[in-house]
């Protein structure tokens, strides 16, 4: 009698799992399991945006970018920036790279643009930036994994390529999970310098 009840339970919990299992839908999740080879999971563009008076704030950080420079996360005390997180065989990062460089134009007097490279040699990272017009830098964070880790907990970035804009006061206004829209961004920018 005991035995064929914890049986019952025990096909009771079974199934409550591969039920809830069935009702959870994870795009990254599934990108992972599909095992295509691609290297990268792509987010899908899923804005976040974070209100006044409730936005993160992230962990300091600092880093060498892919010209040997270092940069620090002080640096950008009282000034909108825009976090790029991407690597050069990314197709979705190679395709905003475009709007990126022109963004970064648009704005250059009152946003810095950084990118987070995630994956590549410096060498790499700088034939990247000729080939696509980037003129801002880009931590070289595969090796150390700091600005990653700063973020961590925060709004972490899930998928590569990411993107953050961070407000005058240090704090997360709004996240990109994916590829960019060039009109979306340029908005969730604006929004930040017009504060």
């Amino acid at each position: 009698m005991r035995r064929a009840k914890l049986f019952k339970v025990g096909l009771i919990a079974a199934t409550v799992t591969v039920l809830l299992a069935a009702c959870a839908n994870d795009p990254l999740a599934d990108q992972f399991r599909a095992g295509d080879n691609k290297n990268y999971i792509a987010g899908d563009g899923t804005v976040t945006e974070f209100a006044l008076g409730s936005r993160p704030g992230f962990e300091s950080f600092s880093g060498v970018t892919e010209s040997g420079q270092t940069l620090d996360s002080s640096a950008f005390a009282g000034n909108v920036v825009v976090l790029n997180w991407w690597y050069a065989a990314c197709a979705p990062c190679r395709a905003e790279a475009p709007d990126l460089a022109i963004l970064s134009e648009e704005f250059a007097d009152s946003v810095q643009f950084v990118g987070v490279n995630v994956r590549d040699t410096a060498e790499t990272a700088l034939s990247f930036d000729r080939a696509f017009g980037i003129d801002f830098p880009s931590i070289m964070d595969a090796q150390s994994g700091a600005v990653s880790l700063a973020f961590t907990g925060v709004v972490s970035p899930q998928a590569v390529p990411t993107t953050v804009v961070i407000d005058r006061e240090g704090k997360v206004a709004s996240r990109i999970l994916g590829r960019i829209d060039a009109s979306i961004l340029r908005t969730l920018i604006q929004t930040v310098v017009d504060q």
